[in-house]
């Protein structure tokens, strides 16, 4: 396992900048220059790299989809969102598209977030390709052709040329793909949706999204922190605050910051990677949630420190 790159970080829908999102993040910039001077290109590259990232940047919008590099030739991808699609892109861009390439794509579950990058992947059209869908639903090979059916889609899942495979995976066990040690755990959401454990070389990967923690169980607490157990990297559903995920928004599925940093503190992972961003929170928002949780991780701490990041489209987390 080499790095981690974000190709979609929303949860429940993509969402974009407006024009008044972009005109606010300039305006931002223009006030903090002024009185300043720039002769250079590289002088201009300086002040926006001092810029804070929600105003010289964004979180994105599109839909999950995670990449993990292995080291090996083969693609290694985690759900089906929206993400899918750059990340199609830049593969062909990487190899040109007459390179036969081989795709494992883990699905997490079936909602329409998670899979609704599909139907935009250009190498599962490519002649040559081999792309295998690995999940722990039984349905998942019918969801994904119904979603490319007559009236949703125009173009139906039998247009694909690329040699398709659906591999069921059992949670709890271990199973051996692509030269990695993946181990699937079910996670309470509606219609369930399963957390995966990557390991190669030494390094841990944990990818749970679309899962919701019952404080009250100290049980099932102690299994997800066992599932995390010194992790590289936990990438985590972080889509609520503590308030929401107990209150208002009980038994969607979804859970918090305070609780991600709690589970990685008892598994002793070493960093938390905050996910599945809600569609509602605008950069600013983004960007508060994260100097909250690490100032949490502060006072809570009782061993060595948690890396506290949170995930954009575009970023890259090496191993």
């Amino acid at each position: 396992m080499r790095r981690i790159r974000f190709w979609g970080t929303r949860g429940s829908l993509p969402v974009a900048l407006t024009a008044r999102d972009v005109r606010r993040k300039i305006a931002a910039a223009l006030r903090d220059a002024a009185g300043r001077s720039f002769v250079t290109d590289g002088e201009i590259d300086e002040y926006i790299d001092g810029l804070a990232f929600d105003v010289a940047g964004t979180y994105g919008g599109h839909t999950s989809c995670v990449e993990l590099e292995t080291g090996d030739a083969e693609y290694v991808v985690c759900d089906l969102g929206s993400g899918l699609r750059p990340f199609g892109q830049a593969a062909i861009a990487r190899h040109g598209p007459a390179a036969p390439q081989t795709y494992h794509l883990f699905v997490s579950h079936l909602h329409w977030d998670h899979i609704m990058g599909l139907p935009f992947f250009t190498p599962a059209y490519i002649p040559g390709n081999r792309v295998i869908f690995y999940g722990g639903h039984a349905e998942l090979e019918h969801a994904l052709r119904r979603q490319m059916e007559p009236p949703s889609f125009p173009v139906p899942f039998s247009t694909f040329n690329a040699a398709i495979e659906f591999v069921h995976l059992e949670p709890g066990r271990v199973h051996d793909v692509a030269g990695m040690r993946v181990t699937l755990k079910r996670q309470h959401h509606t219609g369930d949706s399963y957390g995966y454990r990557f390991e190669k070389n030494g390094h841990t990967v944990v990818y749970t999204t679309d899962s919701e923690h019952k404080l009250a169980d100290p049980e099932e607490s102690a299994g997800f922190a066992e599932f995390f157990r010194e992790a590289d990297v936990v990438i985590f559903d972080a889509m609520y605050s503590l308030a929401e995920a107990t209150s208002v928004k009980a038994d969607w599925g979804h859970s918090s910051n305070i609780v991600g940093v709690e589970l990685c503190q008892l598994a002793r992972a070493r960093q938390f990677c905050m996910f599945h961003h809600e569609p509602a929170l605008d950069d600013t928002a983004i960007s508060k949630v994260l100097a909250e949780t690490r100032r949490f991780e502060e006072i809570t701490r009782t061993g060595a420190a948690l890396q506290v990041t949170t995930a954009y489209d575009g970023m890259e987390i090496r191993l």
